[in-house]
């Protein structure tokens, strides 16, 4: 059945599935350590913006439809999920959409199949050096890419402002009571900062890091701070399964991905994201980490797309 929606609203198109499905998947490697694992179906949310980019990219494009401004301004890597989704949302809402992309351009031409999907959906690619890109919170950078491009409205890299984390809390209510401990993979730290001051008291937020650089303790505490002036939920991260990087993605991990699609019936995993999450707490569960009796919910907020690594 479609998602419903009220045609006045200027997000209609962007019409979500809410709340996602919540799936139990029977799976050996943590019925032996008596954990339930469920996943919760996030990727089922919209097709063109899946997942934790319709709960971060929805709140920023309402504060852009209620304002005059028609033209949306981002950032983000030659992979990013974050650009694609933002360009996506951007075709269906008639919004002139920039992504500002790390890396030289002519190191990407042709086109990766990510960026050539967001230049297809409209989005003006905009290639700036590594030195230029770390500037990319700096309002100073901001108003030399508005004087570049003209008026805009700014979204940080992954979507990840107050605006997102209170989005993402939403994420966390859904979940309460129905899990012991929620796990999301991070990026940017912005979907777990709102998931889990979402929670209830006693849940647990768990977020893997998919890449690596020890930034995001502090980067989920700092959102937080702006969203809710402090500290919000029980949460803590794990940093040890990020496989090298960003986007890097082993022969071991493509196995694990390949064999827990097909054990479970699922669509193909991104492996950026999804799959990095799961083998983690596969690994996890096998360490002792969660407590025998405990239900441990995988936040799927994403699917693999034709052309992904």
């Amino acid at each position: 059945m479609p998602p419903q929606s009220d045609p006045q609203d200027p997000l209609a198109p962007l019409s979500p599935r809410l709340p996602s499905p919540l799936q139990e998947v029977h799976d050996e490697r943590f019925a032996r350590r008596g954990l339930r694992l469920l996943l919760k179906r996030d990727d089922l949310i919209h097709p063109a913006l899946p997942g934790n980019k319709w709960r971060k990219l929805a709140p920023n494009l309402r504060s852009v439809a209620e304002t005059s401004q028609r033209r949306l301004l981002t950032f983000g890597g030659a992979y990013s999920n974050h650009l694609r989704a933002t360009a996506a949302a951007g075709r269906l809402l008639g919004l002139r959409t920039i992504g500002v992309v790390r890396g030289d351009e002519l190191a990407e031409r042709p086109l990766n199949h990510s960026l050539a999907r967001c230049a297809q959906d409209g989005m003006l690619l905009h290639f700036v050096t590594r030195a230029d890109y770390r500037r990319r919170a700096d309002p100073a950078f901001h108003e030399e890419l508005r004087a570049r491009f003209g008026a805009c409205a700014v979204v940080p890299e992954g979507g990840s402002n107050a605006a997102a984390v209170r989005g993402c809390a939403l994420l966390g209510e859904e979940l309460r009571g129905r899990t012991d401990v929620a796990a999301v993979a991070c990026g940017t730290g912005g979907t777990l900062a709102g998931m889990a001051a979402g929670l209830s008291a006693g849940q647990h937020g768990l977020g893997v890091a998919v890449l690596k650089g020890g930034f995001l303790p502090g980067e989920v505490a700092r959102l937080q701070r702006e969203t809710f002036g402090g500290p919000r939920g029980d949460w803590w991260l794990e940093e040890r399964f990020h496989g090298g990087g960003y986007a890097k993605v082993s022969a071991e991990l493509s196995d694990f991905a390949a064999d827990f699609a097909e054990r479970h019936e699922l669509p193909a995993l991104d492996e950026i994201y999804v799959a990095k999450l799961l083998f983690a707490l596969t690994r996890l569960a096998a360490e002792g980490v969660f407590p025998r009796g405990s239900t441990v919910t995988a936040v799927v907020t994403g699917r693999r797309q034709p052309g992904d690594l």
